[in-house]
């Protein structure tokens, strides 16, 4: 796909398997929310995405109403996938965002055809559907009505406390099918926060977000991603990090180290060399035999975190509940199959 001759016109440059021929559209939005961000505005052809067999994952189906993202985490995974568009992964994935402009009324007529079968759709997976475009755009209440309205079960994995915007039709949708929500709050560092997540809500105002879903009767799960090592990982810290989780109400609590695939890791390392200059050797160390940080450190994570989440009176996530994600303690986690969104 390539992005020459983009105007405020429709143009005729985007590969037709992903959106029409004149369904490019882009516009910039002189608010101090969005100064800075252009937005592609496309109509795409298919908003449901098989996830290939060899992913490993605990879904089979997603649907991501955007790419890139304005929370501008930089160890974000889905920076690769701009590439694909001849766009940044760096800055660019920050401030270029595609937004699919159809995807309520696409979502709305896949669910309703016969070979649709009612499967799981899983949301937040590449990036987040509750980023700030989210609060212009307004794609989420459509896609959350139609599949309210078709009772499919879905989940959504989000840093955004946009969604609690929608929390009435969450409850409805929860009514009619299983509704699986969790929250990403890898740590309570302000400093840590303020530098790899400059976009982001707070962690603070991301555990309201579970506390008020547990609230309204909604079981919310934590992705406690990522445990950032040598900045986030000391044992204070992380027994912060569960005590916040646990005080917030969660109904389970999911560790997730750190990974970087290529993208995401050329950005990130650039990050740490002029913020923790002194870390660079380790991190090329930890990070030698590739994205994942090595086996003995994952499983020591999640042994901590673990311990302290029973301390706490919370446990990790089981098959069924809130959020549908791997058990850090499987053998998927010696490998590089740990979940892919952060």
């Amino acid at each position: 796909m390539r992005w020459d001759h983009l105007g405020e016109e429709p143009a005729a440059t985007a590969d037709p398997v992903l959106f029409g021929t004149d369904a490019v559209r882009t516009r910039t939005f002189d608010t101090p929310e969005f100064r800075g961000i252009t937005f592609h505005e496309v109509r795409a052809r298919s908003i449901l995405n098989r996830v290939p067999g060899a992913s490993r994952m605990p879904f089979e189906w997603t649907v991501n109403p955007y790419r890139g993202c304005t929370h501008a985490c930089v160890y974000c995974f889905a920076r690769k996938t701009h590439s694909y568009l001849d766009l940044d992964t760096g800055l660019g994935f920050d401030s270029q965002i595609v937004v699919k402009v159809n995807a309520p009324e696409l979502l709305r007529r896949q669910l309703a055809s016969r070979r649709w079968q009612g499967a799981h759709i899983a949301m937040g997976t590449n990036v987040d559907c509750y980023q700030r475009a989210e609060g212009r755009y307004r794609l989420m209440p459509g896609i959350l009505a139609a599949l309210r309205d078709h009772a499919n079960p879905f989940s959504i994995l989000t840093k955004g406390t946009l969604i609690l915007r929608d929390l009435d039709l969450l409850v409805q949708a929860a009514e009619v099918t299983e509704v699986g929500i969790s929250v990403s709050v890898g740590f309570t560092d302000q400093d840590l926060w303020r530098t790899v997540e400059p976009g982001t809500p707070s962690p603070q105002r991301r555990l309201d977000v579970v506390r008020t879903l547990t609230g309204h009767g909604i079981g919310c799960g934590v992705l406690m991603a990522p445990v950032v090592p040598f900045l986030g990982d000391r044992p204070e810290q992380l027994r912060e990090t569960v005590r916040a989780i646990a005080e917030a109400g969660a109904t389970s609590v999911t560790p997730l180290v750190l990974h970087l695939r290529p993208g995401a890791r050329e950005w990130y390392m650039a990050w740490l060399r002029e913020h923790h200059p002194g870390l660079v050797g380790r991190y090329e160390r930890m990070y030698a035999d590739g994205a994942y940080a090595p086996t003995w450190y994952q499983r020591r994570i999640t042994r901590q975190v673990h311990e302290l989440a029973a301390e706490f009176g919370i446990g990790p996530a089981h098959r069924g509940a809130a959020r549908r994600i791997p058990e850090p303690d499987a053998p998927a986690l010696a490998g590089p199959t740990q979940l892919t969104l952060l």
